[in-house]
């Protein structure tokens, strides 16, 4: 294989491997937040057992994710360097501001919320908690930043010539708010929410089927619950505005999401299809004039389509990029389905009596995950070939030194270290579901560490 296709094998591999973990660890916080808020208000000891049982899973996402993150900067270096002479100047003010304002509050709150149970006071705690949580929000802020400036570039200038060229920043705000950072950063906020959210119901979900942790699990289902279907519902207006944004900034994009080839005319919405490249069609079920509609509100307006573009200008891996959105599309409409109809039998009074539907939740863990990981690859992939969008071709950002080989390398090592970590986290994340929020949680252990203290004593 070339070098470039093997460096974005490399990076697309540790980049969605490394995306598993902070989403959960975002909707995890969310979710603890609630939880200790909710113990605060009503003195329910079932609520802090909750919260010490997810804080415990909340770590050990954390912790994975950290580790994995920090791969990806290496490879900025070693695979990328043209792109990182060239983004440096962007990427260094993102990643510094996420430093400041986001991990440095992350991890500042981080020891209070993991041990400083029974130190301080439950206010306190919960202050501590919802430190992390917004740390980790402050976090996914500033990542989101530097690569919505990759896709919609503002706020910038360009010094130095050809490939010693560099894009520098002049304003600051205007290249955090760049077109697309806040419509995709609230994409992404949300869809942490849900996969955070849906490991909540998964994991209680099963102890209800199999009679246990009963009254901590009915309430912790209904919080997750409630978080779950308004995530769900709000991703409808946060997709919507995304697509909008991509319609304007991206139209090459926009046409590869939805396989519209016809350089300007009348667009129809697949509900799903096949791509024939070759032959410029699309083959399956669709609504006429539909994405007309949804981006003009009329169903007679013209969209640009791929054959505006020059051939070497478009992307061209388009039914790989049509099938990965329209994945994420149809399990966003699932995921609504699914938790207005338990939304409807917890009013009905009949949640927790249909053990169909908690199987269902139980297994519906893996949907979040799925879609936002093929919500990123359609996204990346749908930018090709640029990797700045109009600014810097993908296949001119990489290192000039580096070999196919030495790539591969890397790549098989990283492929069995994170298959280890992976499964290294799933033996971890059972252990702690099968022990679950046990009741030695609550034992203040202090008065037992001050005695053994006296024991041991000359």
């Amino acid at each position: 294989m070339e070098v470039e296709i093997l460096a974005r094998i490399q990076f697309a591999f540790t980049v969605a491997f490394h995306y598993i973990y902070p989403p959960l660890s975002i909707g995890l916080g969310l979710v603890m937040v609630f939880m200790e808020g909710m113990f605060l208000r009503t003195k329910d000891p079932d609520y802090e057992r909750l919260a010490r049982f997810w804080t415990k899973i909340f770590a050990l996402t954390f912790g994975i994710g950290v580790a994995t993150g920090i791969v990806m900067e290496f490879e900025f270096g070693t695979n990328w360097a043209t792109y990182s002479r060239y983004v440096g100047d962007i990427f260094g003010s993102a990643l510094a501001a996420e430093g400041i304002f986001a991990f440095a509050l992350e991890s500042g709150f981080l020891g209070i919320l993991l041990f400083g149970w029974n130190r301080v006071s439950p206010k306190v705690h919960f202050i501590a908690t919802l430190g992390v949580w917004l740390g980790s929000m402050f976090s996914a802020v500033w990542i989101v930043v530097a690569n919505s400036w990759q896709q919609t570039p503002a706020g910038y200038h360009i010094v130095g010539e050809g490939m010693e060229s560099r894009a520098e920043i002049t304003d600051f705000w205007a290249m955090v708010f760049n077109p697309s950072s806040m419509d995709r950063l609230t994409h992404v906020w949300i869809g942490a929410f849900l996969a955070g959210a849906f490991l909540i119901l998964s994991v209680h979900a099963y102890y209800l089927l199999k009679g246990r942790h009963i009254e901590v699990s009915k309430k912790a289902f209904r919080i997750a619950l409630v978080v779950a279907t308004l995530s769900s519902l709000s991703q409808l207006f946060t997709g919507h505005r995304s697509a909008e944004g991509v319609a304007e900034n991206q139209p090459a994009k926009l046409a590869a999401l939805e396989g519209h080839f016809d350089s300007l005319a009348v667009a129809d919405m697949y509900l799903f299809g096949w791509v024939d490249k070759k032959n410029q069609e699309v083959t399956g079920i669709k609504i006429p004039g539909g994405l007309s509609f949804l981006l003009h509100y009329d169903p007679e307006t013209p969209v640009t389509g791929l054959n505006a573009f020059p051939e070497d200008e478009r992307p061209t891996a388009l039914n790989a990029i049509f099938q990965f959105y329209h994945i994420m599309v149809a399990i966003g409409m699932a995921l609504i389905v699914l938790t207005l109809y338990a939304s409807f039998q917890w009013w009905r009074g009949k949640l927790f009596d249909q053990k169909w539907l908690l199987w269902v939740f139980v297994f519906a863990v893996i949907l979040p995950q799925i879609a936002n990981q093929v919500g990123w690859y359609a996204a990346e992939m749908g930018r090709q070939p640029w990797v700045v969008y109009g600014l810097l071709r993908t296949s001119d950002a990489l290192s000039k030194v580096v070999t196919a080989n030495q790539v591969l390398f890397s790549l098989i090592l990283f492929a069995v270290i994170y298959t280890l970590l992976l499964a290294l986290f799933i033996y971890l994340l059972n252990k702690k579901i099968k022990h679950g929020p046990g009741e030695g949680a609550m034992i203040d252990q202090r008065p037992l560490q001050k005695e053994i203290a006296k024991v041991i004593q000359p």
